[in-house]
């Protein structure tokens, strides 16, 4: 399958919690843990469960970026991913800067605005947090 999500991260399902109408399926990837806010009905038709090989899809344009070691503890966004900034390319506009997140060779892309880049003086080598909402992330299986 090709898509044109930059993200498409591979993990283990951890668990699944069925709320109402959507669930939370939290996905595995080393250490780290994304947080997936979809429908009952995808989880069922996906066949998730703990244990089960998955993919957290995000597109690079809903994944924000933030400095410092210290998590994000007033923030309603699930999921703080930190890692190594490995690489930084800027644009005419925008540019995407790549995470290497340390796990099962595993990185994430945000695509920010230049004026980001050079405002949250970021380099490459440096630690910075990817921060997604639950809601954007999109699940998906082999």
């Amino acid at each position: 399958m090709k898509i044109s999500a930059r993200n498409f991260i591979k993990g283990t399902v951890a668990s699944v919690t069925k709320g109402a109408v959507n669930g939370i399926v939290a996905i595995k990837c080393g250490d780290k843990t994304i947080k997936a806010d979809i429908t009952n009905e995808a989880i069922d038709s996906l066949g998730l469960e703990e244990g089960k090989e998955a993919y957290a899809v995000i597109k690079a344009s809903n994944v924000m970026i933030a400095t410092g070691g210290e998590a994000i503890t007033n923030i309603s966004a699930r999921n703080q991913l930190q890692g190594t900034i490995a690489a930084i390319v800027e644009g005419a506009v925008n540019g995407h800067v790549t995470l290497d997140l340390g796990c099962a060779e595993a990185s994430i892309k945000a695509s920010i605005t230049n004026e980001a880049i050079k405002d949250l003086g970021l380099k490459v080598g440096d630690t910075a947090t990817a921060i997604i909402k639950s809601t954007d992330v999109m699940v998906a299986i082999d």
